[in-house]
């Protein structure tokens, strides 16, 4: 990933936080071709030690390719913004402020048992918000029988893992208000988000 030093984030507690609230990710295998699908991807352990897992259905290209030790690139976003220049004091380009961690990770599958239970803990973290949550186990046998055979789990144990926060550092303090008051006062809840970002990252009141 291109990543100018000013933007790097390297911090452990940066990279997990990140993966944790930004869970829908994009997975790409090389195949005759790159090959990438757009799943849920969860994080488990803790910032010093943790590993991904996911599933794919069975009727997915990706499936060939899905084998012990295969190399995964997995692309977590955060949200993004295009930063007008008109907003400056003074003319400049136009930029977009965004957010990403890429983890380059070796494939390994999951037994039947691992699959069924990152499911119920897939289910459950997404499920336990919801006014009137339907866990994993609460869905009937008969289903969850013909839905197993056509998944395929696997974990991903990172060898590299780089990321990223793009938010107007190296900008004026002028400047960089009117970007956070421009974008906070967008209808669009991504243009919100990317504000509140620049704010805590240049350490805007």
């Amino acid at each position: 990933m291109y990543r100018p030093s000013k933007y790097r984030k390297d911090n452990k507690e940066f990279i997990f936080s990140f993966i944790q609230n930004h869970p829908f990710a994009t997975f790409i295998l090389k195949g005759e071709n790159l090959l990438g699908t757009h799943i849920p991807v969860l994080i488990e352990g803790d910032p010093n030690n943790w590993q991904l897992y996911a599933h794919i259905a069975r009727h997915n290209e990706q499936l060939q390719y899905l084998k012990d030790g295969a190399e995964a690139l997995v692309i977590f976003h955060g949200a993004n913004a295009y930063v007008s220049s008109s907003w400056y004091k003074e003319k400049d380009i136009s930029t977009w402020d965004y957010s990403a961690v890429h983890v380059n990770a070796r494939i390994r599958l999951q037994s039947r048992e691992e699959l069924e239970n990152s499911l119920q803990k897939l289910v459950s973290r997404f499920e336990r918000d919801q006014e009137n949550p339907l866990y994993y186990k609460d869905l009937p046998d008969k289903m969850l029988e013909e839905h197993i055979p056509l998944i395929t789990g696997f974990w991903l144990e990172p060898f590299k893992v780089e990321g990223i926060a793009k938010l107007h550092q190296g900008y004026g303090k002028e400047d960089i208000e009117r970007t956070v008051n421009k974008l906070k006062n967008s209808e669009n809840t991504n243009d919100k988000e990317v504000s509140e970002a620049i704010k805590k990252e240049n350490r805007i009141d």
